[in-house]
């Protein structure tokens, strides 16, 4: 019988965990919350002190009902959930419903899931924190009454399904405020010129257009670009100042949430949603070849820079070791956090720093290796030595106009080595004026014009939010927190505010209608600045200067009194849904886009409910059904997961999960179907009675399977070595023992 019982949130996390802990521990999972507000209602007795209705989850019962079994017959209790306001919450929760007292030692927590940092929580317990508790007890509420308040209304008076909150509000709103600047922006013409020259070296390098004698002159017309381009084709190019440097370029630090957030959007393509969901799994554990399941990098919701003084010996030992002396930084490299930071957690690295990426991309998903290598290079590389330039600015002269070039080489990489930082992109010419290599000139030197170009240009209006630089604009505002960048997001764009259109995010019809309402009838509530300063008090409880019942308070004072003028000043919206361009098969209407609950797009007759015609918006697949020949598709599973599906569903019932290998089996000539294990992509055929790629599958899954057992028994093996070893120890010292 296991005389300790630990939970966390996640059966990875649990998995991970249990190899690190002896036989007297067991380790099981909450899935999360098990307790919350109830969905039906508003959950809040507002007059009672704001005091909140919690109730089990639905779904949850026979979950508690275990955790309770497992909790009786525990000596004690470790409560192991994340290290974060939320984590604290569903350990508060969990305590409520085992029993726990209130002031005992149960709370562990570890800011990575290793031996070490696992054992060093166990054996130092502590209470709850209340004041994280109540902090995000605080935002919750606060979070409810602003949803099922507001909400209804808009519900009332302009459709069914909508929804307010207080962050997701006010990101739409930034959305559309930034649409709103680019329709009201007036372009302005511009004109550069740009001299291809060449020197005695005959290397051609690129000069932009300056001004003249008296300044900087801005060409504005072809009229007046084209009469001094004339009068600059009569002369000779001279060199009048050369000016060589060293440029020094320093690391970034190691990544907190929301520049992982940003990069990995920048370099890998990941949405914020899919940045968390992957770096949830490095975190939590995955089966690495050798080891079992290990957390590989630390707690990802973090908005602090610092390093532990054990990393930064690590990581500054691994340079030396790995690429010599001359690439480790002089100094210890430390990084000032943002004035809002909670600096409640280190910075996102690798847990383990000998794990490099490329001996893990055999145990790693393609998405899982990328991050990993991403999180892995930028951690080492901030403790690296700054990469040198050697730098050349040239100005020259052309009758009475003067001329700017300027490039660099690099001199030595430094931190480049490892991590090259992503640039932005930029459409403005000025940019592009950085030759890299210039030709080595001297004061006097004449060139050649081999070619004087004049191009018409326009101002560019702001360019539209990608989820990047979203969440780098709430992050610089002080708007949420590390763990509220990604859900907003998803949530904007579930409920149909914003779509999503070439990786750029434009505010829909509904979304502005909602945001104009919002701006206007509740502006004091859902605007920047309360945000902002509703996020610095929930900071104040969770330090214990203030108490959340009295923020609430202050709160909701005005905001009954927004509520019932709005109630009266609000007008009805109708707002229409989008036709589909198909007609109903059994009614003939236009079918119209709508849009579901969990923000799942549908196409709908809008005769509903005489006509209740429906179905789903399918992505073509580009491939033929293996069974019927009919047209594949990919359709959405109920939890949002892709699968093929045949377009004469349910006359024809194949399903897969796997993708089209857009090929044809060399057997049967059927579709083929390409699965991913790991790295590993297998191509199979798609028809049940072909039996090409099949096995090679089957001895895969077999391979894997062994590999499990194996890494099982290497767990279980050290403790019986060590009980054997002990055995002989006894026996030597008492060989007489031994015979009997």
């Amino acid at each position: 019988m296991s005389k300790f019982l630990v939970i966390v949130e996640s059966p990875a996390k649990a998995k991970t965990i249990k190899k690190y802990l002896g036989k007297n521990y067991s380790v099981e999972a909450s899935m999360g919350h098990i307790r919350d507000l109830p969905k039906s209602k508003i959950g809040v007795e507002i007059h009672k002190n704001f005091e909140p209705q919690y109730i089990t989850i639905r779904g949850k019962g026979d979950l508690l009902a275990k955790l309770k079994k497992e909790a009786k017959k525990a000596d004690k209790i470790f409560l192991a959930t994340d290290p974060d306001r939320e984590g604290e919450a569903i350990s508060w929760h969990l305590a409520y419903l085992l029993k726990i007292g209130e002031y005992e030692k149960c709370r562990i927590t570890f800011n990575e899931i290793t031996q070490n940092a696992v054992k060093k929580a166990i054996e130092n317990p502590t209470e709850i924190d209340m004041n994280l508790v109540d902090a995000q007890q605080a935002r919750r509420i606060l979070d409810r009454i602003v949803g099922y308040k507001i909400s209804p209304m808009l519900w009332k008076k302009v459709k069914k399904g909508l929804s307010a909150g207080r962050v997701q509000s006010v990101a739409t709103r930034l959305i559309c405020d930034r649409e709103e600047e680019i329709e009201k922006f007036v372009q302005e013409e511009y004109w550069s010129i740009t001299a291809a020259l060449e020197g005695k070296e005959k290397r051609t390098f690129l000069a932009k257009f300056y001004g003249d004698g008296s300044g900087k002159v801005d060409l504005l017309t072809q009229d007046q670009t084209e009469e001094i381009r004339d009068k600059i084709q009569k002369h000779l190019f001279t060199v009048q100042k050369v000016k060589r440097s060293e440029k020094r370029k320093s690391p970034q630090p190691p990544f907190i949430t929301s520049t992982l957030q940003q990069e990995a959007y920048k370099k890998l393509g990941f949405s914020t949603k899919k940045t968390m969901s992957v770096a949830q799994q490095l975190y939590e554990g995955v089966d690495v070849k050798g080891h079992g399941s290990l957390g590989l990098v630390t707690y990802i919701r973090t908005d602090s820079t610092r390093i532990s003084d054990e990393a930064l010996e690590m990581v500054r030992g691994y340079i030396k070791e790995q690429y010599g002396e001359k690439y480790l930084s002089s100094e210890v490299r430390t990084f000032k956090n943002k004035s809002a930071s909670q600096d409640a957690h280190e910075s996102i690295r690798p847990s383990y720093l000998n794990m490099d990426p490329n001996g893990l991309k055999e145990s790693l998903t393609k998405d899982q290796y990328k991050l990993y290598k991403l999180i892995w290079s930028r951690f080492v590389a901030c403790q690296m030595s700054q990469a040198l330039y050697d730098t050349v600015s040239v100005d020259l002269k052309a009758g009475e106009y003067l001329f700017k070039a300027s490039g660099s080489t690099i001199k030595f990489q430094g931190f480049l080595a490892v991590y090259t930082e992503e640039q932005e992109t930029s459409e403005d010419e000025d940019s592009q004026n950085n030759n890299l290599d210039i030709p080595d000139l001297k004061e006097g030197d004449q060139l050649n014009c081999k070619k004087l170009d004049s191009k018409q240009h326009f101002t560019q209006p702001p360019a539209r939010y990608t989820e990047a630089s979203l969440v780098k604009a709430l992050e610089e505002k002080g708007i949420g927190r590390p763990s509220t960048y990604a859900p907003t997001i998803s949530t904007v764009l579930a409920r149909g505010y914003v779509e999503k259109i070439q990786k750029m995010l434009h505010p829909t019809e509904l979304g502005k209608i909602v945001d104009n309402i919002m701006k206007k009838h509740f502006k004091d509530i859902v605007n920047i600045d309360f945000t902002v300063q509703m996020e610095k008090d929930l900071d104040g409880v969770e330090d214990g200067d203030k108490k959340w019942v009295e923020i609430l308070k202050e709160f909701y004072d005005g905001f009954q009194q927004v509520l019932d003028k709005a109630e009266v000043n609000i007008e009805e919206v109708q707002v229409k849904d989008q036709e589909a361009g198909i007609h109903c098969d059994k009614c003939g209407r236009m079918m119209v886009y709508k849009l579901g609950r969990k923000g799942k797009r549908f196409i709908a007759c809008p005769g509903f409910p005489d006509c209740r015609n429906a179905m789903p918006i399918m992505e073509p697949a580009n491939a033929l059904c293996p069974k019927c020949e009919g047209k594949l598709y990919f359709n959405d599973s109920k939890k949002g997961r892709k699968f093929l599906g045949c377009e004469n569903y349910p006359s024809c019932d194949f399903v897969s999960w796997d993708k089209p290998a857009h090929k044809d089996c060399p057997q049967c000539g059927k579709t083929m179907l390409s699965k991913q294990r790991g790295v590993l992509v297998l191509e199979y055929c798609g028809n049940e009675a072909c039996t090409f790629g099949k096995e090679e599958i089957k001895k895969q899954e077999k391979k894997e399977l062994s590999l499990q057992k194996e890494e099982s028994a290497k767990i279980e093996s050290p403790k019986k070595q060590k009980g054997t070893q002990k055995a002989k120890g006894k026996n030597s010292k008492n060989p007489g023992k031994a015979k009997k």
